[in-house]
């Protein structure tokens, strides 16, 4: 579209955080307003004000997206807003663009101003348009805001606080021209995704004072988001809060952040002032204040939780505690990293779009929420990203790696493509397809499917193994030296060759949906290549190249041993998990599926003993050691209470919550047996002690659920299937059985259930 706004920014520089200001009058003789829409965005981040107001309660807008070819923009209906006379307010931060990124310590990455961008569309009865837009008649000023960086956190000044800038007739001091800052609005595009904003509040639990002396404060829940402080004290008074995951010691434990402060800075101004950082997040529990006037009370702090919003469509209850509070800390975890782009972590000095991580997790995520949108919009800058890179698709998205440099030259140069990190080109959009049943994510994305796939078979050795390149393989195997997490038991050409050969039968799939029947070949023939090279190099009497659980997990679960083989591999995989005494021995590659590798080869009972186990490394480890999120490293708390020594060490990361997938599917029950759900598999399988399960999902054709439950000898289950989805039973030692929309109740022996 044609644009009339500009980038504007403050002319003079300014010791704050910027605020731009337009003041006009509606025009007349048009008759009433009909509508009022604002659009909105900035190279930073913006709130938009209008008329002494919050045009919105949305934050970080316009979020991080690959700024270099798309820049989105924010739109909001102001219909009921409009006066005789109005102004309209921009305050800027730096946000992504402008803020520190990486763990190299460096800001500025996008680019050396902070600038915002707003245009308003006011339609009259009449027809006519009166456009609002910014450009230099704006003025520019300073705010209460003296320092904001996502990592860093706020410094805010309620001295230098005054609304009055949001009111006709406002000239205050240190207010001056603005000036028009170059930028290409060609990159300008609209939200695919949801905006971030407040989701939830929780209150103090505790407040205590640490052995150092120290005022410590529990929100009970390791979360995303900020503290708001109410707090009354003599004006200059300087109250800072020191942002944690885990004590350690008794104290703040803020060695896991690296460089990242996860500060907020706070001088009051002699009343009764409200403190709400909304530049920045913190990913915490635990809060040190310092500094505080009196006494400090539970009610005056609010932990604000914040994120993208996502409709919450997935449950499970298990009867287990241990293993229920396991899922509560997966739904967490992915509440804290999705924050307009799937991260890793949400705390320390990284937080970035890491591929592998998602690709782990995608059937995860859009099972417990409605994540259509939200990884749609995310494959937008994936594709671009790949598209400027010579088909790769990079590390993190958007790939901020790229403009401040990886730490270690043995990770590679990124121009070879990576298994499961460049596989999530691939998988991410097949599982949204699978989960939603919409096509049209495959239509979007099937060029960067095409590339990725295309670019693996570029790299193929004469063999046709995919043994070239760097590969980060079963990354944090527990088994690998806490320094070089990448040294895991399983070959890394092992790994990526399985990788490889599910993207290539992905690829080759979704062309079929499309119609695309050359592609449909052209895929086809490299997964068959690529399973022959693996069956001829990596196996040899159902003993698959490492022999250790990973290798087995993957080979079985993406089919790509013969009927003979796959049976001896299951075995081989029991086995070595009872070896490792039922701890988890597998990390990022092979975590995802190992569960449903020995559920796939009759050997449900060992999944569940995986699942239930709680010595470190397990699932439920963590959780005995009162994690409410999922941890980055398995033992990322020691037994003893001590942080683990690594230099990876956070205690929100989402990726070995992958497990929850086969969770919904074997626990709860629920599975889509066609795309979106068009018809449902319905399949608990009990096991692990546990004595009863509920589970729905709100599919695109309404909710399902199943409950289930052992009393005495009998498996018992009752099924709500919804209207125009029919499902199928299938209980263990049972015939299948055709539902159709209902009550549905039935069951078994117990003693068939667990066989």
């Amino acid at each position: 579209m044609t644009w009339h706004a500009r980038f504007i920014a403050p002319a003079q520089e300014l010791d704050s955080a910027p605020l731009l200001r337009r003041e006009f009058a509606l025009e007349t003789g048009h008759g009433a307003v009909r509508s009022a829409e604002l659009a909105v965005t900035a190279l930073g981040v913006v709130e938009p004000q209008l008329n002494g107001a919050p045009v919105s309660d949305a934050l970080l807008t316009p979020g991080w997206s690959s700024y270099q070819w798309r820049l989105r923009v924010a739109r909001h209906d102001v219909t009921d807003r409009i006066a005789e006379t109005n102004v309209l307010g921009l305050a800027l931060g730096n946000g992504w663009y402008h803020g520190r990124l990486g763990w190299n310590g460096r800001s500025n990455l996008y680019g050396g101003v902070v600038a915002g961008f707003a245009e308003l569309t006011i339609t009259f009865e009449d027809g006519a348009v009166q456009v609002v837009a910014t450009d230099n008649s704006w003025t520019a000023g300073p705010s209460a805001v003296l320092a904001s960086d996502l990592y860093d956190g706020e410094t805010i000044d309620a001295r230098r606080r005054d609304d009055a800038w949001l009111r006709p007739g406002f000239a205050g001091e240190g207010w001056g021209a603005a000036r028009v800052v170059e930028h290409d609005l060609d990159t300008l595009a609209e939200y695919v995704g949801p905006l971030v904003s407040p989701r939830e509040e929780v209150a103090v639990q505790r407040i205590w004072t640490s052995p150092s002396g120290r005022t410590l404060v529990d929100f009970g829940q390791n979360l995303v988001g900020w503290i708001r402080v109410r707090v009354q004290g003599p004006a200059g008074t300087e109250v800072v809060l020191h942002h944690a995951e885990v004590l350690e010691h008794e104290e703040l434990g803020i060695r896991p952040l690296r460089s990242a402060k996860a500060v907020d800075r706070y001088v009051l101004s002699g009343g009764a002032d409200v403190f709400e950082p909304t530049f920045t997040f913190h990913g915490f529990r635990y809060a040190q204040i310092d500094g505080w006037p009196g006494e400090l009370r539970a009610e005056d702090l609010t932990a604000v939780v914040i994120g993208s919003e996502l409709e919450r469509i997935g449950t499970l209850h298990v009867s287990d505690p241990l293993l229920d509070r396991f899922h509560q800390n997966v739904v967490w975890g992915m509440r804290g990293n999705f924050v307009d782009v799937p991260t890793d972590c949400p705390q320390r000095d990284e937080r970035l779009g890491w591929t592998g991580d998602i690709a782990a997790f995608a059937p995860t995520a859009a099972y417990l929420f409605d994540v259509e949108a939200f990884l749609a919009d995310w494959l937008r800058d994936v594709d671009l990203e790949q598209e400027h890179q010579d088909g790769i698709v990079p590390f993190v998205v958007p790939d901020a790696i790229k403009l401040f440099g990886m730490p270690n030259s043995d990770h590679g140069d990124g121009t070879t493509p990576t298994a499961l990190w460049g596989d999530a080109g691939v998988w991410v959009p097949w599982d949204l397809y699978q989960a939603y049943g919409h096509r049209e994510v495959l239509e979007q994305s099937f060029g960067l499917m095409s590339a990725h796939v295309r670019k693996i078979a570029s790299v193929l050795s004469p063999t046709g193994l995919w043994d070239t390149g760097y590969q980060f393989a079963d990354w944090l195997d527990p088994d690998a030296p806490p320094e070089f997490p990448d040294r895991a038991k399983a070959d890394p050409s092992v790994v990526a060759q399985a990788c490889g050969y599910r993207s290539a039968r992905i690829a080759a799939d979704a062309a079929a949906v499309l119609g695309r029947t050359a592609e449909q070949a052209e895929f086809a023939a490299l997964a068959d290549r690529m399973r022959a090279a693996f069956t001829e190099h990596y196996v040899t009497d159902g003993v698959v190249k490492s022999d250790c659980t990973t290798v087995y997990s993957l080979a079985i679960a993406f089919d790509m041993l013969s009927d003979e083989d796959r049976t001896r591999g299951g075995a081989r995989l029991a086995e070595l998990a009872e070896q490792a005494g039922f701890t988890i021995s597998t990390g990022f590659a092979g975590t995802p599926f190992i569960t449903d590798a020995l559920t796939l080869t009759g050997h449900v009972d060992v999944a569940y003993r995986l699942l239930m186990e709680q010595q470190n490394p397990s699932w439920l480890y963590s959780v005995t050691m009162g994690a409410t999120t999922v941890w980055e490293r398995w033992d990322s708390m020691l037994p003893d209470g001590t942080i683990n020594p690594g230099q990876m060490t956070s205690f929100n990361h989402y990726a070995l919550g992958a497990v929850a997938d086969w969770m919904h599917r074997t626990v709860g029950g629920i599975a889509p047996l066609e795309p979106g759900y068009a018809k449902i598999l319905v399949a608990p399988q009990p096991g692990g002690g546990l004595t009863s399960s509920s589970a729905s999902l709100a599919t695109p054709h309404g909710t399902v659920s199943v409950d289930w439950r052992v009393e005495g000898g009998t498996f018992s289950v009752d099924v709500v299937v919804p209207e125009g989805a029919p499902a199928v039973l299938r209980l263990p030692g049972a015939d299948d059985v055709e539902l159709e929309a209902g009550k549905h109740s039935a069951s078994v022996p117990l003693v068939a259930a667990t066989a």
